[in-house]
């Protein structure tokens, strides 16, 4: 337990932890108040007395839950050499995440998009700032890959950035509601050769 944190500060924490798998597996109008309680063993008050509502729970948990991808993106493009190789974790990291290796119940931002986009408008913001952030990130890994010569000058960016996500996106998608790992890695074949192509010959 981290003691540089204020009591209220560790139990939003532990509330946070706590329900994060139940969010992004059952979504915001499947998780119940019984099933917050039961899965912190803290009373409906004591959850309310930290959080305005069961939203900003939600809300909350979805910042962990991508956090905890993102971090992992990062770490592993920190250590990648060329920007190929850098582009290419996504595609590693998003089958760990079908697999349930990170985020219990598949990608958060994925999860939050198809439930919030017509009831929870502040859910949607959050997952679409998630989106705007993700595409910037590989823009950003493109551009840089041009500059150095690696790859190709002639790319539409933007549509390649949106392609990848929109790649991945759907393999998660199609994998988890077939229940079909190997839909998971073919389309991700496609993500790689996306990315190969980005290469000078």
């Amino acid at each position: 337990m981290d003691r540089s944190l204020s009591k209220a500060e560790r139990t939003r924490k532990f509330i946070i932890e706590s329900t994060a798998e139940i969010f992004n597996k059952k979504g915001y109008a499947g998780t119940s108040m019984s099933d917050l309680t039961e899965a912190t063993g803290l009373t409906k008050g004591s959850i309310y007395g930290n959080f305005e509502n069961k939203e900003e729970v939600a809300l909350a948990v979805f910042d962990y839950n991508s956090e905890k991808v993102k971090n992992l993106i990062s770490e592993q493009i920190s250590r990648a050499a060329s920007y190929h190789d850098k582009l290419m974790v996504y595609a590693k990291v998003y089958k760990n995440v079908t697999k349930g290796f990170i985020t219990q119940g598949g990608c958060p931002i994925l999860n939050t998009a198809i439930e919030a986009d017509d009831t929870h408008n502040l859910l949607k913001d959050r997952a679409a700032k998630a989106v705007i952030k993700w595409k910037k990130s590989i823009t950003d890994l493109i551009e840089g890959g041009v500059a150095a010569g690696e790859f190709k000058q002639d790319i539409e960016i933007p549509r390649t950035a949106l392609s990848i996500i929109a790649l991945i996106e759907g393999a998660v998608m199609i994998s988890r509601v077939t229940n079909d790992l190997g839909a998971m890695d073919k389309i991700l074949k496609t993500v790689e050769a996306v990315i190969d192509e980005l290469k000078v010959a």
